[in-house]
């Protein structure tokens, strides 16, 4: 018996290895290349702001594809449909490292989202197949710390390769990611789509979609989801401009705040399952409060020309995402057991085309960086009100 046991932490091991593996398709591919757009600007011969479209496009596949990634994960299983991501994802990387215009580069963004959004689908819906209800927050924290810990690091790793070797060692970077994930991917993880997962009409048919829409569990807590990320967003599309061009501070000063953001970030997401795992609903009233907190701090500090006024509150938002994202995503998927990968598609499209097309939205207001991460946050405000309701308690228990 304690053979067994031993042999089933092995797996569980190596299981969340894997899923950790998934999740970093999307976010490595949104923000490794972004200190290369100075030179892949100059080579292109465009603007920066062009390529800022490479990256809108990627969100806008990445969220479409997962409507087409979830139906096929629950009909044919995550494991086929996470390796085909991978494929593709490889494929348009190896694409986008030999464009030779940036109408090649805009095609090559579009595949490679729609390779990373099936990898996105598959580990989601995996840890609804094998945690259930019960434990699915607290590993999608996990899923979710290494999410917030990319976006971090990898403009760092992005910059040191671009400045020692290429733009395009960017991207065989990700080739190389790819090669790592399909390979862990097929030796150490097993199919686990329920067999008697539900799959209903064609691939297109928008109508699956209506009953998780219509149940507000789902939406309450996928909104959360997707205006958190919103505000993840605008922090790391923002803050790397406004710390080194607006307050002059040089790459050494924006490294050194981002590898502790980074830092946090991770020690927090594992440590944010043992408050879920207590109380998932407290979790996220907690993680809610101490993003309130940021926003108040990030516009009180918005005239301050210092980058501690800017990182330090998102260092308070950073323990806030911890303990958002894993309950709230958990919430969302827990009455879909059966749909798991199409409800986890719905959770993919909110996050990554609707949080986009937020930031998008927003961009363009007269606003300080400081004050377009506290407006995002903002939007949380009625969600966490009716958090505080006996009718909070019906949309997260």
């Amino acid at each position: 018996m304690t053979q067994a046991l031993q042999s089933s932490k092995n797996q569980s091991k190596s299981l969340l290895a894997v899923l950790m593996l998934l999740v970093v398709f999307c976010p490595l591919a949104i923000d490794i290349y972004l200190p290369a757009f100075v030179v892949m600007a100059q080579q292109f011969a465009v603007t920066q702001q062009h390529l800022q479209q490479t990256v809108a496009i990627f969100m806008l596949t990445v969220g479409l594809g997962q409507l087409i990634a979830g139906p096929l994960a629950d009909k044919i299983g995550r494991k086929p449909v996470a390796l085909i991501g991978i494929a593709l994802y490889a494929l348009a990387a190896t694409a986008g490292a030999m464009a030779s215009s940036f109408e090649w580069l805009l095609v090559a963004r579009a595949v490679q989202g729609l390779g990373a959004c099936a990898t996105f689908v598959a580990a989601f819906a995996i840890v609804r197949d094998v945690f259930g209800p019960t434990r699915s927050g607290q590993i999608l924290t996990y899923l979710n710390g290494v999410v917030c810990f990319i976006p971090a690091l990898a403009p760092i790793l992005g910059a040191w390769l671009t400045v020692s070797i290429s733009w395009q060692s960017n991207f065989i970077f990700m080739v190389l990611w790819a090669v790592i994930g399909a390979c862990a991917t097929y030796f150490f993880y097993k199919e686990t789509r329920p067999q008697d997962s539900q799959y209903q009409g064609h691939l297109f048919d928008v109508r699956r979609f209506a009953p998780i829409f219509r149940n507000p569990v789902f939406m309450f807590n996928a909104s959360i989801s997707m205006l958190t990320m919103g505000s993840i967003l605008m922090f790391v599309t923002t803050a790397p401009g406004w710390i080194i061009e607006h307050l002059d501070q040089g790459i050494e000063s924006f490294t050194m705040w981002f590898t502790i953001n980074g830092a946090i970030s991770v020690v927090a997401c594992f440590i944010a399952p043992q408050f879920i795992k207590r109380s998932s609903r407290m979790a996220l009233i907690l993680g809610l409060t101490l993003m309130m907190i940021c926003a108040a701090a990030l516009v009180l500090g918005s005239e301050i020309a210092s980058t501690a006024a800017l990182m330090l509150p998102m260092f308070v938002g950073a323990l806030g995402y911890s303990l958002i994202l894993g309950s709230a995503a958990g919430a969302a998927l827990a009455p879909f057991a059966k749909q798991a990968g199409t409800a986890s598609a719905l959770i993919g499209v909110m996050q990554m085309s609707g949080a986009g097309v937020l930031v998008l939205l927003t961009q363009s207001l007269p606003l300080s960086s400081p004050e377009l991460i506290a407006l995002h946050i903002a939007m949380l405000i009625p969600f966490w009100l009716l958090l505080l309701t006996p009718k909070g308690q019906l949309l997260h228990n």
